[in-house]
């Protein structure tokens, strides 16, 4: 380890939602922050920002009041996550969390206390806390089942509006579908691409003159998640005013222009504030100092640049966000080697019946931390009292079946830094 090129009070580990959202409380504290990750799961998201959609899950009940499904949550399972928090912290966090993305030019929208249903790719239905602005009215027009047309485009993969009227005949007799030419676009598409395209005004003019024929008095338009990637308010607004009718997307199949949205926002607004974002660089050495301070070296393949901290909040998810690993013997915390809680041996990692509906027991390994969502070692303490933790890589919950997981990233990042603010 060499001398520190960087100095801060806390280094964020990981580049998911629960990174982002801990860099945006540490800047909010006053804090100096770095952050450090590699982005991948971000690109895979719809754009949603669940809450808690479905409890129990073994039901696979849907809720719609999120923070009832809260308490029965905690009341069932005293030892999620979400227990350790109230829910005003819950309600405080998201509206703190996507407060900031408005600013960022990313609008979200939502009832207080109610989630919302909004189609998928197939036509099924998804339940949801917070959409984003420009899926707002199609919230609307799946409520009222209003008179509606959805366009495709020819190429096109990954959302099909024929297989979404389908799927929503028997219910909604007024929705329509339409396939269309993308204008002066041939062969196999992506939704990035066709995004990128919008943001010009001659692309969407020529959009609004192929669409305009195809209208026969609905009330709504949908269309693929599509409408702009980097001003997606600026598109969406336009092609109103261009059709005078309410227009909305609906997710494509990952990766999709969504989750590119929500990580170009945060990635372009975080740095005006003061953050350090070392967003393709992972931790691959650390130490604790005789202080108690963190010195850690950075680097994509090496060590290219050493970072000393007061404190770090570690945000870099499960398997697939490379914070858990699982080997031969076990599971095991890639950065620090703490203590992971997992079933005890590899036998019990997954349910008689693989797609069980209550989730297999390896959905739940991760850490173990005390109320200030510090990481406990053997002993039942916290490892380093500048040490904390948030998101997916907590144990005990289970957020991709519980239709949680932004509540979660986002809830506990805003309290682990709290505390850690605190402590500082």
């Amino acid at each position: 380890m060499k001398d520190a090129d960087l100095h801060c009070d806390v280094l964020i580990i990981g580049a998911g939602l629960s990174g982002m959202a801990a860099s945006i409380f540490a800047l909010e504290h006053g804090l100096s922050a770095v952050q450090a990750g590699v982005p991948g799961e971000s690109i895979f998201a719809a754009g949603l920002l669940d809450l808690m959609g479905v409890h129990p899950v073994s039901e696979g009940r849907l809720r719609d009041d999120p923070f009832k499904a809260v308490a029965d949550l905690v009341a069932d399972e005293p030892r999620h996550p979400y227990a350790k928090l109230s829910r005003d912290d819950i309600a405080a966090a998201m509206d703190a969390f996507t407060g900031f993305l408005d600013r960022a030019g990313l609008g979200y929208r939502g009832h207080e206390d109610r989630n919302v249903r909004v189609l998928t790719p197939v036509g099924t239905e998804k339940t949801t806390y917070r959409a984003p602005e420009s899926m707002w009215s199609g919230v609307a027009a799946l409520e009222t089942k209003a008179p509606c047309l959805l366009v495709d485009f020819e190429g096109l993969k990954g959302f099909s509006a024929r297989q979404i009227v389908e799927t929503q005949k028997n219910s909604w007799p007024g929705l329509r579908r339409a396939r269309i030419p993308f204008p002066d676009m041939r062969g196999e598409l992506v939704p990035e691409k066709i995004a990128f395209f919008l943001e010009g005004a001659e692309t969407r003019a020529k959009l609004a003159e192929a669409v305009r024929p195809l209208l026969a008095g609905e009330e709504y338009l949908g269309f693929p998640a599509v409408l702009g990637q980097y001003r997606p308010r600026l598109v969406h607004g336009r092609l109103e005013e261009l059709l005078g009718l309410k227009i909305f997307e609906i997710p494509t199949m990952p990766p999709g222009v969504t989750g590119l949205r929500l990580k170009t926002a945060l990635e372009n607004e975080l740095p005006k504030h003061g953050l350090t974002l070392r967003n393709q660089d992972m931790v691959l050495g650390r130490k604790v100092l005789d202080n108690g301070d963190f010195l850690f070296d950075l680097g994509r393949f090496s060590p290219q640049t050493t970072v000393r901290a007061k404190a770090a909040v570690l945000c870099t998810g499960r398997f697939f966000g490379k914070g858990l690993r699982a080997d031969r013997t076990g599971v095991v915390e890639t950065v620090f080697d703490l203590p992971v809680v997992q079933p005890e041996s590899r036998e019990q990692w997954h349910a008689k019946n693989f797609f069980d509906p209550g989730g297999n027991p390896i959905n739940r390994a991760g850490l173990e931390t005390d109320a200030f969502f510090r990481p406990l070692g053997a002993d039942g303490k916290p490892v380093w009292k500048n040490l904390h933790a948030a998101g997916a890589v907590l144990a005990h919950q289970d957020w991709m079946r519980s239709k949680c997981g932004a509540g979660l990233a986002v809830s506990t990042a805003r309290a682990a830094v709290g505390a850690l603010a605190a402590g500082l």
